[in-house]
């Protein structure tokens, strides 16, 4: 692979903020500096009047996935081109322990499907038997595979919800080896009341998922875990919160000097419930899990990010297509006679990075310097991927964005790269927009034109999870 040199962007790190060049030679950053040199053979790119950032992490995503009787729709040849294109180059994606089954045959399953991915990718582990094999598999997940992080629901009864006991003991067999537990927290058995009284009573309709959804379960579900995790003497990682009543025990918690840690999602800091009362069962679109807040709580991640109680913006990326096109195992038209069948989640990949440029950078006053730190070192220092990742210095990968900070432009699906026929933010303009892309030296992305190739993504062992405050 040819050295390739980006010449007189303006680099923003979580810290730095200075124009140079940089020196990609056999995927690794070489050089930075002004005005560098190179002979023949090297790839020059001119990002003059570009923003240089490191390529963004997204530590929350489910590609070619079941969920039920449901399916996302993505591979990992077009969830992570599409990943790509919004300017993320490293994913890190939940692979699964069946039920009666081994996660170390999970991951061997998760590696099977991942060989198309475009871009570097990581796993982590859902746990659903928590029996004494599986807890020892969990030792050698983290010693052999890199896989530091864990997830567990307190959501979905009979289908991924763990109990405490099961939680408990997760946790403190992470960390024995540098794990994390990943926690996604509502409280599962009072929501599944709420849902079952509900289409008993004929409410039936997308909006019904928010409200038997209440954002006092996601408060007591987060309070709960964090209790059983300073207990277990260990660093949990809340995902896509949702809930100013899961903040506050979040920041009460880190107050008082516990590792814990959360992310939140762009939908969650910009979309409201109101999306449920849209016309032709399109409110289905919106049925993610949690459900989408109030302005108000809306009001309160921004806060957290600005507080470091919220460290990462992840997208959940568990998409679905609106349409039966390509088989309702892919479509929330299976929910069309109840709100409790639409399958929950939605696309993000390729949205992220702009969307939250334009509403926190532009309108939120956040600096570049937080918005590289929520969307690609943090997450990098978090999952044991720093430095390789997440930041630009020598000696790490040349994942690289160059983006144009002044661009105006409309998100729309029919443009995008995922499977998936829609777009949550469908029709809203950004300004702010990925113009090349570079994965270990390499342009992928240049403006329209893919350049990479399914397959070119790598494993990512990775090291201990949860150690940075």
């Amino acid at each position: 692979m040819p050295a390739t040199l980006i010449k007189n962007g303006r680099i923003i790190t979580a810290v730095d903020d200075y124009v140079a060049d940089i020196l990609v030679e056999d995927g690794r950053i070489k050089l930075i500096g002004r005005n560098v040199e190179v002979g023949g053979g090297v790839e020059v790119h001119d990002a003059s009047g570009l923003l240089v950032f490191p390529g963004g992490i997204d530590v929350h995503t489910h590609l070619d996935w079941e969920f039920g009787v449901a399916k996302t729709v993505d591979t990992f040849g077009t969830g992570t081109m599409a990943a790509a294109f919004g300017g993320t180059t490293t994913l890190i994606d939940f692979a699964n322990q069946d039920h009666g089954k081994s996660p170390i045959a999970g991951i061997e399953n998760w590696h099977s499907r991942s060989k198309s991915a475009c871009i570097d990718v990581g796993a982590h582990m859902i746990m659903l038997d928590v029996n004494d094999q599986a807890l020892a598999d969990m030792k050698i997940l983290m010693s052999r595979e890199g896989v530091t992080s864990f997830k567990v629901f307190t959501a979905y009864p009979g289908v991924l919800m763990v109990d405490d006991g099961a939680i408990f003991k997760t946790m403190r067999t992470a960390g024995t080896g540098g794990g994390m537990v990943c926690v996604h927290a509502e409280n599962g058995g009072v929501i599944d009341v709420l849902v079952k009284e509900a289409v008993a009573s004929g409410n039936i309709g997308p909006k019904y998922h928010a409200i038997t959804r209440p954002s006092l379960m996601e408060g007591e579900a987060t309070h709960r875990i964090i209790c059983i995790a300073e207990l277990a003497e260990v660093p949990v990682y809340f995902v896509h919160l949702s809930a100013k009543e899961a903040l506050s025990s979040v920041s009460e918690a880190r107050d008082r000097g516990i590792p814990v840690h959360a992310e939140t999602c762009p939908h969650y800091l910009f979309l409201g419930p109101e999306e449920y009362d849209r016309p032709n069962f399109e409110g289905a679109k919106y049925v993610l899990t949690p459900p989408l807040r109030t302005h108000d709580h809306h009001d309160a991640l921004w806060r957290g990010l600005k507080t470091s109680d919220l460290q990462v913006i992840s997208t959940d990326h568990c998409p679905f297509c609106f349409s039966d096109n390509k088989g309702m195992i892919y479509s929330k038209q299976q929910g069309r006679d109840s709100f409790a069948k639409i399958p929950n989640g939605g696309p993000g990949l390729e949205t992220r990075l702009p969307v939250v440029f334009d509403g926190g950078v532009h309108k939120q006053k956040m600096t570049l310097n937080r918005f590289v730190e929520v969307m690609s070192t943090g997450p990098a220092k978090l999952f044991g991927l720093f430095p390789k990742k997440g930041t630009i210095a020598v000696g790490s990968d040349g994942d690289i964005v160059l983006f144009d900070p002044n661009e105006s432009w409309t998100i729309r699906a029919g443009e995008h790269h995922s499977r998936s026929d829609y777009s949550l933010f469908e029709g809203r303009t950004v300004k702010g927009r990925v113009k090349k892309v570079f994965l270990r030296g390499q342009c992928i992305v240049d403006g329209p034109k893919w350049l990479g190739r399914e397959g070119m993504g790598q494993y990512l062992k990775r090291g201990a999870s949860g150690t940075v405050f």
